[in-house]
């Protein structure tokens, strides 16, 4: 089994079952010193003083590599992190998944972010962390973060 840090629409528990994967969730939790992104898809950066915000969920090393083998996702690379879980403040290392910098960048996805944002208010992260997220939805108002 592999804990891995889901910070896109992959928190949602109920998208992954759709695809007949049997996450357990552990619990929402902060990555410091990243920052999300939301080009063509969500990604993380590394960013001193950010901080992200996902969920914890542990799945089958087969059901991992199935998931992160499909078109849309292929490219993200995995890398172990060190996330801080809310409900309990206990530090556990996970895997993460995030795009290389330059496609990280690349492109908008004001409809993603839109359902990302949803999602991040859903699940009750930090408003300000919802406001982030949505902001990325807005291309009038949206700012480049390099």
């Amino acid at each position: 089994m592999s804990k891995i840090f889901f910070y896109g629409l992959f928190m949602d528990r109920s998208l992954l079952t759709e695809k007949g994967l049997h996450p357990e969730i552990i619990g929402p939790a902060s990555l410091p010193d990243y920052r999300i992104h939301i080009g063509e898809r969500a990604t993380l950066l590394r960013s001193a003083s950010s901080r992200a915000y996902g969920i914890v969920m542990e799945l089958d090393d087969e059901e991992a590599r199935e998931l992160y083998s499909e078109p849309s996702v292929r490219e993200y690379k995995q890398e172990s992190v060190q996330v801080k879980l809310l409900d309990t403040g206990e530090t556990v290392v996970a895997d993460c998944y995030n795009l290389p910098r330059e496609l990280g960048l690349a492109g908008t996805n004001p409809a993603y972010a839109t359902k990302l944002s949803k999602l991040v208010e859903k699940l009750q992260f930090d408003s300000a962390y919802v406001e982030e997220i949505a902001a990325f939805g807005d291309v009038s108002t949206r700012q480049e973060h390099p």
